[in-house]
């Protein structure tokens, strides 16, 4: 029984694996993109709007394919589950999609520190404590900076008053630099925030002021 009749006629109804281009089609497996340069058909792209649309299918179809050709030469990589194709790295170098972050102004203390060439140097976070002759930190839970950690006696002041809590005294100079320091902060955010808008903050500080008073 002759069955080649009936193989050719289930092979033309697939297209062929085949694709030829006048000019060779540069592939970036890395992206999975594939870039065509030959020139498009001007007489398919004026003719009706379904030849047209058959034309851009069958070159959209053609790309797909010389892709996957691509993909099939490829080294594999197996696994339990399935045999995965091991991708080249890019070569089509894309644009940042986001624009470059803008640079900080700098605060008070990172302008004073640029004039006078002072270098910030940073605190290692243990330090040792003398008294325990043992590391702790220097801040935070068992910080050496922590009041409630400190010796059980505190030398008073010769010219403090001698029935004045010195445990007291030092919790509230330390509540006074937390406080200090938060208004530092708010202030260099509110001169961070004119200088983004292309305000001197001086003068936005002083008309803040008018507007209050």
């Amino acid at each position: 029984m002759d069955v080649s009749g009936i193989l050719e006629e289930h092979k033309s109804r697939f297209k062929s694996v085949q694709v030829d281009r006048l000019i060779p089609v540069e592939h970036d497996l890395g992206l999975l993109a594939s870039y065509d340069i030959n020139m498009l058909d001007e007489g398919k792209l004026s003719a009706s709007k379904k030849k047209r649309d058959a034309y851009l299918l069958e070159l959209s179809r053609e790309g797909a394919q010389m892709l996957v050709n691509e993909l099939f030469n490829q080294p594999t990589s197996v696994d339990d589950d399935s045999v995965y194709a091991v991708l080249p790295k890019i070569t089509t170098t894309l644009p940042r999609e986001k624009p470059l972050p803008k640079e900080k102004p700098m605060t008070r203390w990172e302008k004073f520190a640029k004039i006078k060439g002072i270098e910030n140097r940073k605190k290692s976070r243990m330090v040792f404590d003398e008294n325990a002759g043992e590391w702790r930190p220097r801040y935070g839970f068992k910080g050496v900076n922590n009041d409630d950690q400190k010796p059980w006696l505190i030398e008073v002041p010769g010219n403090a008053d001698p029935y004045e809590d010195q445990y007291q005294v030092r919790r509230d100079e330390k509540k006074e630099r937390v406080d200090k320091n938060k208004r530092r902060q708010a202030r260099n955010m509110e001169e961070r925030a004119a200088t983004e808008r292309g305000l001197n903050p001086r003068e936005m500080r002083k008309r803040e002021l008018q507007r209050a008073l």
